[in-house]
């Protein structure tokens, strides 16, 4: 968690001090290394195609987020700590872009057995998620995991060896565009942070 927490404020001095940009880093490694154009032959990381269900039983895949902008994090409905303050930050990156049919939010559940489209859709209702543009995710464990460890790099252990069926979410959120590559990694619990991501959407948005 520290040297996550420490990479994402590293992260933030490099890019996301200015008040303005005109242009965003792509990633594709799970350090955040910057890269500032795309190959010429376009192989580039890309979020793979996926199969998840949302709070209101709904099938959600790639193709649903086609020609939209993705906040995405991780969570789980019962966490006492950081994700109340995490929710709250996605609440306001939900209230910011109010009839913005193109930024969308996923957050996905790091505890399938527990987290199941019922208990999802009364945590929605009880958070005031509008699930027309945040979905909150469930399916397979090896589904979830496979996403946030090797496709979003939301994972604490960092690819660690031997640790390939385990995930520890964290409080960053990553920023996704169009065409599903990585633009941005953010500390949900820090103001600052998520007024560079805030920032940084409206970036795409102007970009496309």
């Amino acid at each position: 968690m520290i040297r996550f927490r420490m990479l994402t404020l590293a992260l933030l001095a490099a890019v996301g001090c200015k008040e303005t940009r005109s242009t965003l880093p792509y990633y594709d490694t799970s350090d955040f290394t910057p890269k500032w154009s795309l190959p010429a032959n376009g192989a580039f990381h890309t979020i793979r195609p996926f199969t998840l269900v949302d709070q209101d039983s709904e099938v959600v895949t790639e193709r649903d987020l086609a020609g939209k902008i993705s906040v995405v994090s991780f969570f789980f409905a019962t966490c006492p700590d950081v994700c109340p303050i995490t929710i709250k930050s996605m609440l306001d990156v939900q209230a910011h872009f109010k009839g913005a049919t193109d930024v969308v939010m996923l957050s996905h559940t790091v505890t399938p057995r527990r987290d199941s489209v019922a208990a999802l859709r009364v945590f929605a209702r009880e958070k005031g998620v509008d699930s027309s543009r945040w979905k909150l995710l469930t399916g397979s464990e090896a589904e979830l995991y496979d996403l946030g460890k090797n496709f979003y790099f939301l994972d604490d252990d960092q690819g660690a060896a031997g640790t390939e069926t385990l995930f520890t979410h964290t409080e960053n959120f990553v920023l996704v565009d169009k065409q599903r590559h990585l633009r941005g990694i953010y500390n949900g619990m820090d103001p600052n942070s998520m007024q560079a991501l805030v920032r940084d959407i409206n970036v795409l948005r102007a970009q496309h």
